[in-house]
């Protein structure tokens, strides 16, 4: 195996630096956001057995989401940018679920939990 190939061992790493792992770390917007988004689409998206347009084999609900017409239109920008980049075909709202599916993920139930502000009944 090269040293390009070769898996890091991240405990091995932190005990070298006389570190301590906490968890993982997730890059959320900007270049290296760009960066993580882009290696989840080629390390997820596989072309189905019967061929077809690359997805993640794990999504198995499908459901309409509707966006305001600049949103589509970035969520558009940004494929051309993996179809650029990774040679991997990607439409928008694949790439809007992947988005969705990340953001959950690192979201708490405390974060969930502050979105939804309860009104307190005023004078009227």
């Amino acid at each position: 195996m090269s040293a390009m190939t070769m898996p890091l061992n991240m405990d091995k790493i932190a005990k070298g630096l006389r570190a301590e792992r906490r968890g993982r770390v997730a890059a959320s917007g900007g270049y290296f956001g760009a960066l993580q988004l882009l290696a989840d689409v080629e390390a997820r998206f596989r072309v189905p057995a019967g061929g077809g347009r690359a997805t993640d084999p794990r999504w198995t609900k499908r459901r309409l989401v509707p966006l305001a017409p600049a949103t589509l239109k970035r969520l558009d920008d940004f494929t051309a940018i993996v179809w650029e980049r990774s040679g991997v075909r990607v439409e928008p709202m694949q790439l809007a679920a992947l988005l969705l599916e990340r953001t959950t993920e690192q979201l708490s139930d405390d974060d969930a939990n502050e979105l939804v502000r309860t009104r307190r009944p005023g004078p009227r």
